[in-house]
């Protein structure tokens, strides 16, 4: 689907082509504790200026001034940021299949960030999120030889990565965990976004078409529209396939959940709803988590609908941008919950989607309808689960002068602090008040952009 390259907003593109992607685990259930008086506890704000990357120390976030002129740690550039909690800020990087050099840091006992000993080389990874004591990566990728069917196909299998934080250690999953056939329908999955409620992980798997391998499964029985089986090999980078694939779903108008019992993500529980298309947001090879957990357990499930822009008739969803839920203690969607979107947003959708705290999110919205071209993601809305209601943010930089967000907004006793880069003048971090999404300037940081703001607190 070529229209995929338009999924590749202004914003998201300026953060990817900087190398500063960011993520916090700061809204999960499980808040970040206030540090104790005396403990070595700073604001950390990771910013670029040229080449590299800078992890800044700050007093506060929604007010102030510093730079990157001869302060802070100077870093690689990397991919994604994520915060554990208070503990630890991990460099993930992603080097266009193969694998890149990841490092973490923490703060130490004077206030001050320092890298930590190891360094990893993880997995190719298209999505990502965070399970106990783990920072899991997942991709799908071809099996090996010895599961290649009688025309030497290959099946699709989940790539995984773990790296445990508290133990500075790297592993991989030995075992095969095949893709194909994941939800019945013939057609492989991969996975967007990796969310913890509880004990449990629920993630969305994504039907991503059907592979060489599934276009020849069970006598051709799983393609429904032989007119899209490719004819020759063809597209670039993520959205390249091969002779003999049916690339994209043939199924765009239904979305489902996987709970698993651990970070094994083996064994799920599959559920389904048909009021939504596939719950994810994609930036090339990047799939966005879409599935959040509110402080009450309950379990939303956003969707942008980017089927919309497929190029075939029987690939384009019927349905909305959306939003269902799951109540907290149950593993069903709750029947009498529904959202329409794009009924309060002039029939606009998203890129992205965050928790804030509550039931309060965070939309990242297109400024077109996905029907139409051109459309950039540069403004954000707070979406209220209970009332089912969007709100624009108000007080952020007019629309037309924003290059990017950061990859995650930080949360901290109800306050959502998101970093804005604009054409015009230094990045700065903006308040938002969920409850009236009213935005406000705060710390300026002198430099290119910023990448993601949170917390680091002394591990002793």
């Amino acid at each position: 689907m070529n229209n995929m390259k338009n999924f590749l907003t202004k914003g998201i593109a300026a953060m990817m082509m900087a190398g500063g992607l960011f993520v916090s685990c700061s809204d999960s259930d499980d808040p970040i504790p206030t540090p104790e008086e005396n403990e070595a506890s700073n604001y950390v704000v990771v910013a670029s200026s040229a080449d590299a990357s800078y992890l800044l120390t700050a007093e506060a976030l929604g007010e102030g001034t510093i730079t990157t002129a001869n302060n802070g740690l100077v870093t690689e550039t990397g991919s994604f940021w994520i915060f554990y909690k208070d503990k630890y800020l991990y460099r993930l990087v992603y080097n266009q299949g193969n694998a890149g050099i990841s490092s973490s840091y923490v703060m130490n006992a004077d206030g001050k960030v320092e890298e930590r000993d190891n360094t990893y080389e993880i997995k190719r990874f298209t999505s990502y999120g965070i399970f106990n004591d783990y920072i899991i990566t997942s991709s799908t990728g071809d099996l090996g030889q010895t599961y290649a069917d009688e025309n030497g196909f290959l099946p699709k299998g989940f790539q995984l990565s773990y790296l445990d934080v508290k133990n500075e250690t790297f592993t991989d999953n030995k075992n095969v965990i095949r893709s194909e056939n994941y939800l019945g329908n013939g057609e492989f999955v991969t996975l967007a976004g990796i969310q913890q409620v509880n004990n449990k992980l629920y993630v969305a798997p994504i039907p991503m078409g059907l592979s060489q391998y599934g276009v020849k499964a069970e006598g051709g029985n799983y393609v429904k529209y032989p007119e899209l089986v490719k004819t020759e090999a063809g597209g670039s980078s993520s959205s390249a396939y091969q002779k003999g694939e049916l690339q994209w779903t043939q199924y765009p108008d239904e979305a489902w959940v996987a709970i698993y019992n651990d970070e094994s993500l083996t064994n799920p529980k599959l559920i389904k709803t048909d009021k939504i298309s596939y719950a994810c947001g994609r930036n090339r090879s990047q799939y966005y988590q879409m599935i959040w957990g509110a402080d009450n357990g309950d379990v939303y499930v956003f969707s942008p609908s980017y089927a919309k822009t497929m190029t075939a008739d029987v690939q384009k969803t019927t349905l909305p941008a959306g939003v269902v839920r799951i109540k907290a203690g149950t593993e069903t969607f709750d029947e009498s919950y529904y959202c329409n979107i794009e009924a309060q947003s002039n029939g606009k959708s998203f890129v992205r989607s965050w928790h804030l705290t509550e039931d309060y999110f965070l939309l990242l919205m297109y400024d077109r309808p996905l029907t139409e071209t051109g459309f950039t993601a540069n403004q954000l809305a707070v979406y209220k689960g209970e009332d089912k209601k969007l709100t624009y943010v108000t007080g952020l930089p007019d629309a037309g002068i924003i290059t990017g967000f950061a990859n995650s907004p930080y949360t901290e006793n109800g306050i959502v602090y998101m970093p804005v880069t604009t054409s015009d003048g230094n990045p700065a971090i903006y308040t938002i008040n969920p409850k009236t999404a009213v935005a406000a300037k705060g710390l300026v940081v002198g430099s290119t952009q910023i990448s993601g703001a949170g917390r680091l607190t002394y591990v002793k």
